[in-house]
């Protein structure tokens, strides 16, 4: 009910009842990835938990998820930009949710990496659990006004915001700061000088609000030439098992940010783009 559906014929054909104890396998063609040769494996849907958002049960169950960008080759070659797409995955290499950009092709092509976007987060059932939304932010006035900081809300579920991810000025490094509904802040994303690291992972750290206890971290892989070729980009998140879903949630968001402002510092990476 109220769950948004994506835009494509009926790719996601039927599957187990929420709860099942075996992992949930589509055969290859039956699922919108390109190129995919293999069946998908899905994470076991979750039971009914109360209190907690749904499509969100998968979240109370992991301490970490991993976040892998597709690439097109066409897009190198022709430089249009396309709808970017994510998977996300458990450790067992199960899927967990798709993500995909939902932005017109003139917005795309126009703003390019300043572009204003939609990603829908969705379910072995393509329902949309989640919705995040970064609007415009013009940079060409002065790079530490407050009105260019780059902002993220996330929805869950879709139109229910539960948070916003802002991004800070600072000289040397990445800031953010994760916040509440209200728009407090309830814990800061602290990134390293260099967010494009060469020969070493890119580490994000989640921290409390007095930078004292170390929640989690969003970690960027290094790949090497891997990087400019396959999967693009790896993002890997920790998090508490027993935090707070939302704050996972949330946690999980602020990745798509940082994500976003990797395409603003390094536009000339075509593999951050997609599908």
């Amino acid at each position: 009910m109220g769950y948004y559906s994506p835009r494509q014929p009926s790719t996601f054909p039927l599957c187990q009842p929420i709860g099942g104890t075996h992992p949930i396998q589509y055969q290859p063609g039956k699922y919108p990835v390109p190129n995919q040769s293999a069946p998908i494996t899905w994470m076991p849907g979750p039971t009914f938990m109360p209190n907690c958002p749904p499509g969100l049960e998968y979240l109370t169950q992991l301490d970490n998820i991993h976040v892998l960008q597709h690439f097109e080759p066409l897009e190198m070659m022709t430089h249009f930009e396309t709808n970017n797409k994510y998977d996300i995955k458990n450790n067992l290499d199960q899927m967990i949710y798709i993500v995909t950009e939902d932005t017109d092709d003139f917005t795309r092509n126009a703003y390019r990496t300043l572009r204003p976007f939609v990603l829908r987060v969705t379910d072995y059932m393509g329902r949309e659990i989640m919705t995040m939304q970064r609007p415009f932010r013009c940079t060409c006035c002065c790079f530490c006004c407050p009105s260019t900081r780059q902002e993220l809300e996330v929805q869950c579920p879709p139109g229910v915001t539960i948070g916003f991810v802002m991004e800070h000025w600072n000289l040397c490094r990445a800031v953010y700061s994760i916040q509440n509904e209200k728009k407090e802040n309830v814990m800061r994303v602290r990134g390293p000088c260099s967010t494009y690291g060469c020969g070493s992972d890119s580490v994000f750290e989640v921290k409390s609000l007095d930078g004292v206890s170390d929640i989690g971290n969003i970690i960027r892989k290094w790949n090497g030439l891997m990087s400019s070729m396959g999967d693009a980009d790896h993002f890997d998140i920790h998090f508490p098992l027993d935090l707070d879903v939302k704050m996972k949630a949330m946690i999980f968001g602020a990745c798509f940010l940082i994500v976003s402002l990797l395409l603003l510092t390094y536009p000339e990476r075509i593999i951050l783009s997609d599908e």
